[in-house]
């Protein structure tokens, strides 16, 4: 076996693999004892007949199909190996016969989606967005009302109008352009102000109605709703307000935070409630700025991507999306169906998204790449030491045992921080809306 590559369009390698005539009779070979049991011929048992016989019976390239299977599986993925420094598979290949003359061989074609080469105009001296959240007071009360929240009791509203975060027994109606539409009307129907259940709009104008109050509000339907035929329409719902339910919240003491919260003191609870939030803001913070650092990055790179890697990629959000809805009970197929979509149409509407994954990780890697980043063993034991504390081993045992693929996650955070905090460094970061700080005088000189 021998083979040539050459450059294909839009990121594919063709290679072109030729055999000789006597691998290609042994491939045949080998196909017949594979599938000669699924072939029957007059005057022997299924299975016995010889190779010449079935040739003979079912026509000459009867093995040839499992012949070429045979020639790809042992051959394809040795080449992809050899290759590996000049090109990455990153999907299927699309096979082809070339050329099957008789006595001489043949030569099958695969033209290989691959990784594809990155231009990146500039990933340092850019002016980008880094995002900040802080933790204020009414943060922390918000946590506060949530836990007293557990332990609220329903009561019945009558002496005042709805609010936000009252739960209102409504019946509705809604029309676009003087006509009914499916799914919009109800009685009955139980809604908590403030969810966001609904449409933007429609909890805002349901509330200050009061019992056995009737009003007209007018909605705008978002642009990516669900429903083609209602995007971006205007929609009125006739409203009538049949009851009105709110909370008594309990008092806060040390006692109900000992039997919520597990703590022994409120002091004790809203501090641990902020220490909390603030690490959450911080991690939020960490990551929409790293967001924005690769976007900004992005907009002046180029690729040409694969679709099999734009396919991939959408693989992933869909299971993705599945797993979410398992949480919730709900399979994959059921919500397709209820949207009233076909799994075409499902996937389809994840390929702008796909194609910004595939090319943000094209652009972390490249810059990976140029710049070098790696982990060394000293920097990784350090990190599985963090785990095996926690666990109360030492970094020995928990080295004993520990799952490969946990290693190489722990290498490539280790690379992926790196590269952040080199991007972090020679960018300039600005927060939006924030002043600059008052300029001071300096003799000392900045590289850049």
């Amino acid at each position: 076996m021998n083979y040539t590559q050459a450059v294909g369009e839009k990121s594919t390698v063709k290679l072109t693999i030729s055999f000789t005539e006597e691998e290609w009779q042994e491939a045949n070979s080998k196909a017949y004892l594979k599938t000669r049991g699924k072939y029957t011929v007059p005057g022997f048992r299924k299975g016995k007949a010889p190779r010449p016989v079935l040739e003979n019976y079912y026509g000459k390239g009867v093995f040839f199909e499992e012949a070429f299977n045979i020639l790809y599986s042992e051959h394809y993925f040795k080449i992809l190996e050899n290759e590996k420094d000049n090109f990455t598979a990153v999907g299927e290949p699309s096979l082809s016969v070339e050329d099957m003359t008789e006595g001489k061989g043949v030569t099958l074609g695969a033209v290989v989606p691959v990784k594809p080469e990155v231009t990146i105009e500039a990933y340092k001296g850019l002016k980008i967005k880094k995002y900040e959240y802080n933790v204020t007071d009414a943060d922390v009360d918000k946590e506060v009302k949530k836990l007293l929240e557990r332990g609220a009791k329903d009561i019945d509203v009558t002496d005042r109008a709805c609010a936000d975060g009252d739960t209102v027994n409504i019946d509705f109606s809604g029309s676009v352009d003087g006509e009914k539409f499916a799914g919009g009307t109800a009685e009955g129907y139980d809604l908590v102000l403030g969810s966001g259940s609904f449409i933007p709009g429609f909890e805002a104008q349901v509330e200050g109605m009061k019992i056995g109050e009737d009003r007209e509000i007018t909605v705008k339907f978002p642009e990516d709703y669900q429903a083609d035929e209602l995007r971006g329409k205007d929609a009125k719902f006739a409203i009538k307000l049949n009851k009105i339910t709110g909370k008594e919240l309990p008092e806060l003491t040390d006692e109900y935070v000992k039997t919520h919260a597990g703590v022994e003191t409120v002091e004790e609870y809203k501090k641990n409630t902020r220490e909390r939030l603030i690490k959450n803001a911080e991690n939020r913070s960490r990551d929409e700025t790293e967001n924005s650092i690769i976007e900004a990055i992005r907009k002046n790179a180029k690729a040409e991507i694969p679709d099999a890697m734009v396919e991939s990629e959408i693989d992933r959000m869909v299971q993705e999306f599945s797993y979410r809805l398992m949480y919730q009970g709900v399979k994959l197929e059921d919500y397709v169906k209820y949207m009233g979509q076909t799994m075409e149409q499902f996937r389809l509407q994840f390929t702008e998204q796909a194609k910004t994954r595939v090319m943000s990780q094209l652009v972390i890697d490249k810059i990976v790449k140029t710049e070098n980043f790696t982990a060394d063993e000293k920097e990784l034991d350090a990190k599985i030491e963090e785990q095996a504390k926690s666990v109360g081993k030492t970094l020995e045992e928990y080295k004993k045992n520990i799952d490969p693929r946990q290693v190489e996650y722990i290498n490539n955070d280790i690379i992926i921080t790196k590269m952040f905090d080199f991007l972090k460094a020679n960018n300039e970061l600005y927060v939006e809306g924030a002043k600059p700080a008052a300029a001071k005088k300096s003799t000392k000189t900045t590289k850049k």
